[in-house]
């Protein structure tokens, strides 16, 4: 898998940018990446060094349509937590 196919977008949200102080970002990976993938690309695309990854699947919320009345399901997606090492920073985060 090519590294720039790894990362698909970063996490916006208030908790993500809540863990911005410790130096932990959260991105949206791609569901077949590995950690060391994930590592690899981090590294490359940011040019920073990585300390730790974790990840975690979220499985798809069932959502009902009101006019049908029939049940579907959202995208199931998995995320990254990546924890930078030093006073290492990603510039698309900050300001």
């Amino acid at each position: 898998m090519d590294l720039h196919q790894v990362i698909l977008r970063p996490v916006v949200s208030e908790k993500s940018y809540a863990r911005l102080d410790v130096g932990v970002y959260t991105f949206v990976v791609h569901p077949r990446a590995t950690k060391l993938q994930i590592r690899a690309a981090v590294e490359e695309i940011f040019n920073v060094q990585v300390a730790k990854v974790n990840t975690l699947n979220r499985s798809g919320k069932k959502r009902r349509n009101r006019r049908s009345n029939t049940v579907g399901q959202t995208a199931a997606t998995k995320r990254a937590m990546v924890t930078l090492a030093g006073d290492d920073r990603i510039e698309l985060f900050e300001g």
